[in-house]
């Protein structure tokens, strides 16, 4: 029976391999989802509601929608809706490559040249609901690399999964991951003093670097053919676009000193924080992150594992919010990522949220942090069709999806064999 076991394992680890290099069908031209529980997020619940989409995009939501009879029909048979879940904190498909661990200092590494677009994580991420992840660099740096965001499309080509259009997004981090990397090298920083200082330092030499070129760009409109072209460093062409607020900023920070120390150098230097991730200590300073419009992406009750982490409370997410910081639950786990409803639905344990506001903990807001709020989130006209029929409440240990449709298609189906691939079926 083992070696049974064994060849089916293989065999199926080997046609998800095969489903990872084809290149899935084009979109249905119209869609319409009849017969279900909308949970829009954005305007409460819809009973007995419809989603019609044409060409990737959510066209109309309601009870009396009216669409073509040319139209792909899905009936939810009464089952739940809600748009794709987003994930604001993620490093499947990266592998080993996640950090850049040779300097402190690295924001001109790119995610996008590490990306696994074939990694099983996007599938089974994929299969519990989410459509849309942030890959951040990881955290032995001060400040690494630039982040790419996906559209969970396994199956489809590398360049078919990133996200169009999406914000650019850099990582930056404090605390004990950057003192153990390099402190461990008897290197600077070892402390937080020299996080600090070694971050404030790059971003000084930003700001000559830009000095440089606007220098040099004023004497070009003057005329001057003699002037100097200063010689181009990736690196601090990086820093200057997070200070000319091209970049937004994601931290690795969960102590509240550290928040306090990070928007004030923001403030010093002229750039706005945008999200603090982990961010375990937020309770303590829900008020200074709110004056900020500081969000966090936090997990909902990680604690322990390490000394930042020793002051974690699981009601956390909840009170921060209650004090209108904006919230997002996300996985930083190829596990979490899995179920990333059930953490959101812990919050309804742990500080009374509502059901709306643990569903908007997994779309709007985390689709907010990365920038895409506009075009993800929330079933709303004009919004992309990332949508997800679930099989029980999405809120509960009985919430597992039973189809998921990114930009109107459906890239997993429950019901069909080839690990739910509707691309992949027999005969195709």
């Amino acid at each position: 029976m083992s070696r049974l076991w064994s060849a089916i394992v293989l065999a199926g680890l080997a046609s998800l391999s095969a489903i990872a290099q084809q290149t899935p069908p084009p979109a249905h031209n119209e869609v319409v989802i009849k017969n279900a529980v909308l949970m829009t997020v954005t305007h409460g619940d819809i009973q007995n509601g419809s989603v019609y989409i044409r060409d990737g995009k959510i066209v109309a939501v309601g009870k009396d929608v009216q669409a073509p009879t040319t139209a792909m029909v899905i009936d939810a048979g009464g089952k739940f809706v809600t748009p794709g879940l987003i994930d604001s904190h993620s490093h499947i498909a990266l592998g080993d490559d996640v950090n850049e661990a040779t300097s402190p200092i690295t924001p001109q590494m790119m995610m996008i040249d590490a990306f696994d677009y074939q990694d099983k994580a996007v599938y089974r991420a994929l299969a519990g609901g989410v459509t849309t992840s942030l890959l951040l660099h990881g955290s032995a740096n001060m400040i690494g690399g630039q982040a790419i965001v996906i559209k969970h499309k396994y199956g489809a080509g590398r360049d078919a999964m990133l996200f169009p259009g999406a914000p650019r997004s850099i990582k930056f981090a404090s605390g004990e991951n950057p003192k153990r990397v390099y402190g461990g090298r008897g290197q600077t920083p070892s402390t937080r003093m020299g996080n600090f200082a070694i971050q404030r330092e790059a971003l000084v030499q930003a700001q000559d670097y830009m000095q440089e070129w606007d220098n040099y760009e004023a004497k070009v409109k003057l005329g001057n053919k003699d002037a100097e072209r200063p010689k181009r460093d990736l690196k601090l062409e990086a820093l200057a676009d997070v200070l000319r607020g091209k970049l937004l900023v994601q931290i690795h920070c969960y102590r509240a000193d550290e928040f306090l120390s990070e928007m004030a150098m923001a403030k010093e230097f002229g750039y706005k924080v945008r999200a603090f991730h982990h961010a375990l200590e937020a309770y303590k300073v829900p008020d200074q992150l709110a004056a900020q419009g500081v969000a966090i992406a936090t997990f909902a009750d990680w604690w322990g594992y390490k000394n930042e982490a020793w002051d974690a409370i699981p009601w956390n997410a909840v009170l921060s919010m209650r004090k209108g910081v904006r919230v997002a639950i996300k996985s930083d786990s190829e596990d979490f990522t899995r179920r990333l409803n059930q953490e959101a639905a812990k919050t309804m344990r742990y500080g009374g949220a509502t059901q709306d506001e643990a569903l908007k903990m997994i779309t709007i807001n985390p689709a907010w942090i990365i920038g895409v709020e506009d075009r993800v989130g929330s079933l709303d006209v004009g919004k992309d069709a990332d949508v997800v029929i679930w099989d029980g409440d999405p809120l509960s240990t009985y919430g597992v999806p039973n189809k998921v449709l990114i930009d109107g298609d459906v890239y997993f189906d429950r019901s069909l064999p080839g690990f739910g691939m509707p691309h992949y079926r027999e005969g195709e």
